[in-house]
């Protein structure tokens, strides 16, 4: 199963190895992983997607937790939540099928952020099963190269706390 962790840590220099670390030390591997300032500048937010059952999730969790840097770590796989990713692609653009990958990029809202003579740079923001997607179909034309974020995340707000 995927599961999708938020993890709230000190903004420290050696924090995400001492993450890093804890997955690679214990055989974990991770799927996934975004970090970045949050609106305190004291803390960081770590989106990291792992694969594994429920124990192995437990594992982690209690993991992270010990961590001496870690706020908060949330889970947020059964939660309403928004996931979000960015990536670039380089794709192979003959003339003759210009029009198709255009037709595709409309499709998924990606943009044409750049165009040579052969090739198109494509972005696309969405789920990774979007993202997912809009590469499979771009497969046949040939895939040059490609960039991804990895996931961002966040709880969704259903109603106004007081």
């Amino acid at each position: 199963m995927r599961h999708t962790l938020s993890v709230l840590v000190e903004n420290k220099p050696g924090v995400l190895a001492r993450v890093a670390g804890l997955f690679s030390g214990r055989g974990f591997n991770i799927t996934s992983l975004t970090v970045g300032e949050t609106e305190d500048p004291t803390t960081s937010r770590m989106t990291i997607v792992v694969t594994g059952d429920d124990a192995i999730l437990e594992q982690i969790t209690k993991q992270l937790n010990k961590l001496v840097d870690t706020i908060k770590v949330y889970d947020l796989t059964g939660e309403a939540h928004l996931e979000r990713e960015l990536a670039l692609v380089k794709v192979q653009a003959e003339i003759k099928e210009r029009s198709e990958i255009i037709q595709l990029a409309e499709i998924f809202r990606a943009k044409i952020v750049d165009v040579s003579d052969w090739t198109y740079t494509l972005e696309i923001t969405g789920t990774a099963d979007k993202v997912n997607a809009f590469f499979e179909l771009l497969r046949p034309f040939g895939i040059r190269e490609l960039i991804r974020t990895g996931t961002v995340a966040t709880v969704r707000v259903l109603k106004k706390k007081h």
